[in-house]
């Protein structure tokens, strides 16, 4: 076994990682790649020496070199021991200021034209900014400000808190805003519907009455408005138009008309001498009103992370020095011993060193079953402890326990941006122009055309035009759906790396099953062992078990155990070789034997003369033991399904999904396995390489497929997929290779996350189509087509009523998904 350590440049996420592994994992002899994106270095690991050449070469080709190797064999370098990473890696920005779908775009742009910037993107929802490459923070933050708008790094330890204290504040302050604007507007409204003159006549002292409410409705603007003007000149400033930029022009043209009219109404017709204070102050008080209440509604959306948060323990009870005391969970360190008792969450993630428990981990594998642990088990932080006391070691502390790194992974993936969020890109960026447009030519035509009073026409309609358009719900739309959608998935222990993953698996019609830890427990079992004529049952064992002693894969431990329950001692074996995908040699007290399958043994001209099919037909593995002519006899190894395998396999031909089982077995014994787990069709003897070749066919057939796995050998499978699902009880690689993760071990998993994304994406649709629908029929009833017809026009009050409503009945609709639940799992 040899270990390399290799440097890599220009990988910035999980999918540089998914290109890099599976550069390396083609490369033949090599047995796992572990991608550091934070280090950018690769380490990879082979069972036989491998020219580091080679390693470069595949690196270089997948467009990540140059590479140099650190150093060759055992690593023993420890983490704190290097210099710090390169600044490339992922930076989230908070970003103030922002209020609609222009200003993301704006913002964006001047991210991604900063130099060294690979990527960014900004989620409207939480006003956060995910950017990659090799900028310093100190000029993305200056690139925004630059754009007329604020930003402030967020730390990976951040738990949110401060930004839950800020939004507290600022919709308290809305409310605030939302009091003046109405306190001023409802009763001079009020006035106007219950007969009030609204008009001004000169020389009489209704002009001095009226001269007093404009300049108290100047106040409003100045104070609980001042924000929307400060965001329209900023982006005056930097020749953009924003969300600001139509509520400013409609507001401030209402009111400067109704000035003009109070202090020369004698220039204007008689007709024409209506005042719109009201309207000014009104809208004021409206928008403030949606945007607090907005502002109310976006905190639930992040629920997920404060329940998986929440999960943490604060305190830890330590052994040190033989003493037992309760410590904060932060000074917890590694190496020490804790003590967790019945009903205690365990404090960090650890391995157990004394007694036995049941522990519920359920809200990290959605698992609803404790699971025991004994000694040399794994507990994760924040799982409960149900019944005995254990003693465990801290293996992992702080941000790098399971539950950090599932609440970073979710901190992420609720800020990704799925494809079908472009298209409310792509609109908003010509979104507000096109309105303003609207807005000249309805004014023009009203004030040409239309009839008296033709000034007042022109006014109402323009200002309702810029007042109704605001584009807030569009941008709200998709990043809403997106952070419910993520976060409703991580209570079920499913975590869904990007938006794209989440979108696209709505879309699955092909579900590849790897069979070995995925659809069976992974844990095979020695069933049955054949002889050729003059051997014994212990003997072919003893020599299989001496073969495997260095081994990890599944069947060679089965063997191992088998041998260990029968008390035989192993023997030295030499010139140990493992042929991926066909079996093993060594060379046991003088005599080179094999164990492999069939198919190997024959091409090396071994005769194969026993009857295997008793074995095939209950689904058990027959592996062939041999000397380099003569059979010597077969062993068959079985591995029981999961128990809810079935079921969950019925779940997704339920919903129209074409399920495939792949597997490196002989085609009898895959057979016997997919016809009890209920499979449509069998992939059989194939080559761990072989897989992702497997999955890309079938997606040259038209087919949108999904691949679930958990091993090494899995690994390209799971990037060639169009969604990988990686079982996460199974290898690093597997995960770091997949899209999704499930956390527990059932296959229920990939049924809940595709009905999940069919959710989310659905309700994304439904945003969307809300919020352009609203747009089409609000902005030509707001410049007047239906005035024919009613001989009136819709009032700026109602517009600023209707737009605040728009944003909050996207909010709400998002927020259904958290009622969502994914369907039975015990059906």
């Amino acid at each position: 076994m040899a270990e390399y350590r290799l440097s890599i440049s220009g990988a910035t996420c999980q999918g540089c990682a998914r290109k890099i592994t599976q550069a390396l994992t083609v490369v033949p002899g090599v047995s796992e790649v572990q991608v550091d994106l934070e280090q950018q270095q690769v380490q990879v690991t082979a069972k036989d020496d491998v020219p580091t050449e080679r390693l470069q070469t595949a690196i270089a080709e997948a467009g990540y070199g140059p590479s140099e190797p650190h150093c060759e064999g055992v690593v023993n370098e420890s983490p704190s021991s290097r210099e710090p990473a390169a600044t490339d890696g992922d930076v989230t920005l908070s970003i103030s200021g922002a209020t609609c779908a222009g200003c993301v775009r704006t913002i964006e742009e001047a991210l991604r034209n900063t130099p060294g910037v690979k990527k960014a993107e900004m989620n409207f929802a939480d006003r956060t900014a995910q950017v990659s490459g090799s900028a310093s923070v100190k000029s993305l933050v200056q690139a925004v400000e630059a754009a007329g708008y604020g930003a402030s790094e967020i730390s990976p330890e951040d738990d949110g808190s401060e930004q839950e204290a800020r939004e507290l504040a600022h919709y308290r302050l809305l409310l605030r805003h939302m009091w003046f604007g109405l306190g001023l507007g409802a009763p001079l409204m009020a006035w106007g519907l219950l007969g009030g003159d609204m008009m001004v006549r000169p020389g009489e002292t209704s002009q001095w009455v009226w001269l007093g409410i404009g300049l108290a409705t100047l106040a409003v603007l100045a104070t609980a408005g001042r924000h929307f003007f400060v965001g329209a000149w900023k982006a005056f400033g930097n020749h953009n138009a924003n969300m600001d930029t139509l509520i400013a022009l409609g507001t401030g043209a209402a009111w400067l008309y109704s000035m003009a009219v109070v202090l020369a109404p004698g220039v204007l017709p008689e007709a024409a001498r209506h005042v719109y204070f009201e309207a000014s102050a009104m809208i004021i008080g409206l928008i403030n009103l949606g945007q607090a209440l907005e502002v109310r509604a976006r905190g639930k959306t992040s629920a997920a992370i404060k329940r998986l948060l929440d999960l943490g323990a604060k305190t830890a009870r330590v052994i040190r020095d033989g003493r037992e005391q309760d410590i904060p969970v932060e000074q917890v360190q590694l190496g020490d011993r804790l003590r967790v008792r019945p009903g205690e969450k365990i404090a960090v993630d650890g391995e157990v060193i004394e007694g036995e428990s049941r522990i519920d981990e359920s809200m990290l594998t959605g698992e609803p079953m404790p699971v025991e642990k004994n000694i040399g088990d794994k507990v994760s932080a924040g799982t409960l402890n149900e019944s005995g006391t254990l003693i465990y070691t801290a293996t992992a502390v702080g941000r790098d326990t399971a539950l950090s790194r599932i609440v970073a992974l979710v901190k992420k993936a609720q800020g990704s941006k799925p494809p079908i969020g472009r298209l409310a890109d792509q609109v908003s960026a010509i979104f507000v122009p096109v309105i303003m447009i609207i807005a000249v030519v309805s004014a023009l035509v009203w004030f040409n055309v239309g009839p008296d009073p033709r000034l007042t026409h022109m006014l109402i309609s323009a200002t309702t035009v810029l007042i109704i358009a605001c584009p807030c719900a569009l941008g709200l739309a998709t990043p809403m759906s997106v952070m419910v959608g993520v976060g409703k998935a991580a209570e079920f222990g499913i975590l869904i790396r990007q938006g794209e993953a989440l979108q696209t698996s709505s879309k699955l019609d092909t579900i590849v099953l790897d069979k070995t830890g995925t659809i069976t427990e992974g844990k095979p079992e020695v069933t049955a062992i054949l002889t050729a004529d003059g051997q014994q049952d212990d003997r072919i064992l003893h020599i299989a078990a001496s073969l495997e002693s260095g081994s990890e894969h599944p069947l060679a431990q089965a063997i191992l155990r088998e041998a260990e329950r029968r008390e035989l001692s192993l023997m030295e074996a030499s010139q140990f070789s493992a042929l991926n995908g066909k079996g093993v040699t060594a060379i046991v007290e003088g005599q080179r034997y094999r164990l492999g399958n069939r198919r190997w043994l024959e091409s090396e001209g071994v005769t194969v003369t026993l009857e295997t099919q008793s074995l095939t037909d209950k689904g058990a593995t027959p592996l062939f033991l041999a000397t380099d002519t003569s059979l010597l006899g077969v062993i068959g190894v079985a591995d029981r399904i999961k128990e809810d395998s079935r079921a969950a396999i019925a779940r997704l031909r339920d919903v129209g999904m074409k399920v495939v089982m792949i597997t490196g077995d002989i085609q009898a014994s895959a057979n016997a396995i997919a016809k009890e787990a209920g499979v449509d069709e069998v992939m059989a003897e194939v080559l761990p390489e072989d897989k992702a070749k497997k999955v890309k066919a079938l997606q040259q057939e038209g087919r949108i497929v999904g691949m679930v796995g958990d091993g090494i050998n899995d690994a390209p499978a799971l990037a060639q997929a169009d969604v990988g699902f990686a079982i996460g009880t199974g290898t690093d690689v597997a995960i770091e290779s997949a899209s999704i993760t499930l956390m527990g071990g059932s296959l229920h998993g990939v049924a809940d996350a595709m009905a999940i994304s069919a959710a989310t994406v659905s309700n994304i649709k439904q945003n969307l189509f809300g919020a352009f629908i609203y747009n089409s029929l609000g902005v030509p009833v707001a410049a007047g087509v239906l005035y024919p017809f009613t001989g009136s026009l819709l009032s700026p009050v109602i517009a600023g009523a209707a737009m605040s409503l728009s944003s909050v009945t996207v909010v709400t609709n998002a927020n259904r998904l958290r009622l969502f639940k994914p369907g039975r799992r015990n059906q």
